[in-house]
């Protein structure tokens, strides 16, 4: 049975890459989406186990200690992490894997699994990017404007490092482009 192939997207905060990997997830057969594991507390809306699975710092530094992620990263304060098992168990079954995934942990993966695909989402511009993220009412100004200037990294990082990039400036047009690009990596 063939091996299946992982495929990492990874975007600056405030560029739609969740919407887009739960697009994803519906239009392409057996694309498993990975949930990260995260210390942080779920924002109004999120559901344990669909959106992230929300563990205590301690259970997740446990977790680290076992080897047990593929990837994993303190993000703005709170860790976040892939389960190596979750990855090995699809890839083992010949399934596309998905990892909704930073930047930082992206690399982890492609280091880890040379054969990743790395997706990079890059907003439109900062201006929208900041617009979007003021969308989110449980960030406040300072993280607002940390993540806008973390974005300045993160960018350099994608255009470096990542197989392919796409600009988000309109969801379908950006979605229907990413899944052309991983159903060409599936049926090779």
């Amino acid at each position: 049975m063939p091996k299946g192939q992982i495929f990492v997207l990874s975007a600056p905060s405030g560029t739609g890459k969740t919407t887009i990997a739960r697009y994803l997830v519906k239009e392409i057969p057996d694309l498993a989406l990975s949930i990260s594991l995260t210390t942080r507390v779920p924002r109004a809306g999120e559901v344990d186990g669909q959106d992230y699975h929300f563990v205590s710092r301690k259970q997740f530094q446990k977790l680290i200690k076992k080897k047990a992620f593929a990837e994993w990263a303190n993000v703005f304060g709170n860790y976040y992490g892939t389960l190596r098992c979750f990855i090995q168990d699809n890839i083992e079954k010949g399934r596309p894997v998905l990892l909704n995934i930073d930047i930082q942990g992206g690399l982890q993966i492609k280091k880890l699994y040379r054969a990743a695909k790395l997706i990079g989402l890059l907003p439109p511009s900062r201006k929208e990017q900041e617009k979007r993220l003021r969308q989110r009412a449980d960030l406040s100004e300072e993280e607002i404007r940390r993540r806008l200037e973390e974005t300045r990294k993160e960018r350099q990082t994608l255009l470096e490092h990542y197989d392919v990039r796409f600009i988000n400036r309109n969801l379908k047009t950006t979605c229907a482009r990413i899944k052309k690009f991983i159903l060409s990596h599936i049926n090779r």
